[in-house]
């Protein structure tokens, strides 16, 4: 029981180091549970390294502030969008005629709220699709700078024609989406900088495997996304740049490189869960961090391939691949938070015996 005192409300408040100000001794048991916790509540498979260089500190800061704002610009643009979905209806001459100006209006407000999402906060996208291929490599940002490039300048086009399918509203999701599993990506990779060592040389293989596997993806579907698009240009070419887009957009591996990264972090956060250290236990961490990395890898991948017809078939819009390749990533960190929930159950179970 917490004693009747002063020191027992600051306990209460988790803040049982303002109790030594009162002369008050509680029992060790008590005061180290409520130390543990404060402790522990604190912790996350998200939490920044100890030691976080400014570096770091600055990529992470400059990532929110660019993901904020792609989220900001994506709700205006769907915003403004919205004339555009309501054309499929039937309505009557005149209604239609003000309907066609007010998209038209529409159009050109959207153009000018994605061309910052473009310039600024896909600005780390160009600089990777531009680092890739000076190195003559294909890497995972050369196809979401495709998507980008094939949606916006085609819908720049209509807007200045004032005829035509425009894109902005799933440019503008892509952009946000993306930079939103970016993030989560960022925050696990930070997270995972001081794993233990073990953890870092196991993930060795596992991180070569990925990158492989995403290489091989990528350049897969560049080539799928070329011939659909050509096959689509002869058949239905009204169609031919949806469906391009679509399968661009489905061809970003997100979901695969925040497998390895997520699973690291979800590790390291139980690691440093643990009371005291344990070589049995770290070695099952171990293992069940590889399978968790495993299934987040190859689940993502089986995800892709499943959407990847139906894309090409053209039943899924630019902006429907957008939200699969978010809920794709979502998986994988929700995947990997589960792993570390394990951890969280532990503790519950070892709390109660710290104050025995």
């Amino acid at each position: 029981m917490f004693p009747r005192s002063i020191a027992a409300f600051w306990g209460g408040l988790g803040l049982p180091f303002l109790s030594e100000c009162h002369s008050i001794d509680l029992h060790q048991g008590v005061l180290l549970r409520l130390l543990y916790d404060a402790h522990m509540r604190s912790m996350s498979m998200f939490t920044p390294p100890s030691h976080m260089s400014e570096p770091m500190r600055r990529a992470r800061r400059h990532m929110l502030a660019r993901t904020g704002l792609a989220w900001l610009g994506m709700m205006q643009v769907m915003m403004f969008a919205f004339p555009g979905y309501l054309r499929s209806g039937t309505r009557g001459a005149d209604a239609l005629a003000s309907l066609d100006q007010a998209i038209v209006l529409m159009n050109w407000i959207s153009l000018v709220l994605t061309i910052p999402l473009i310039l600024y906060c896909a600005w780390p996208i160009w600089q990777g699709a531009w680092r890739n291929l000076r190195d003559w490599t294909v890497g995972m940002d050369v196809p979401v700078a495709l998507s980008i490039i094939t949606a916006f300048l085609p819908s720049v086009r209509s807007t200045w024609m004032a005829s035509g399918e425009v894109y902005f509203d799933s440019v503008s999701m892509f952009v946000a989406f993306l930079l939103t599993a970016r993030y989560l990506e960022l925050c696990a990779r930070q997270a995972a900088h001081d794993a233990p060592q073990s953890a870092i040389l196991d993930t060795q293989g596992l991180i070569n495997s990925a990158n492989r596997l995403a290489f091989w993806f990528v350049l897969i579907q560049l080539v799928l996304a070329a011939g659909v698009g050509l096959y689509w240009l002869n058949t239905m070419p009204e169609q031919a740049l949806s469906v391009t887009v679509a399968l661009l957009v489905m061809s970003c591996p997100c979901a695969m490189s925040m497998a390895v990264p997520t699973a690291v972090a979800a590790r390291r956060a139980m690691q440093l869960r643990m009371p005291v250290p344990d070589h049995v236990a770290a070695a099952r961490l171990d293992r069940s961090m590889v399978r968790t990395a495993h299934q987040s890898l190859y689940g993502s991948l089986a995800w892709h391939v499943l959407m990847t017809p139906l894309a090409a078939m053209g039943w899924v819009q630019p902006w429907l691949a957008a939200l699969t390749m978010l809920v794709s990533s979502l998986a994988v960190a929700a995947n990997a938070w589960r792993l570390y929930q394990r951890s969280v159950a532990a503790d519950r179970v070892f709390q109660p015996n710290l104050a025995a």
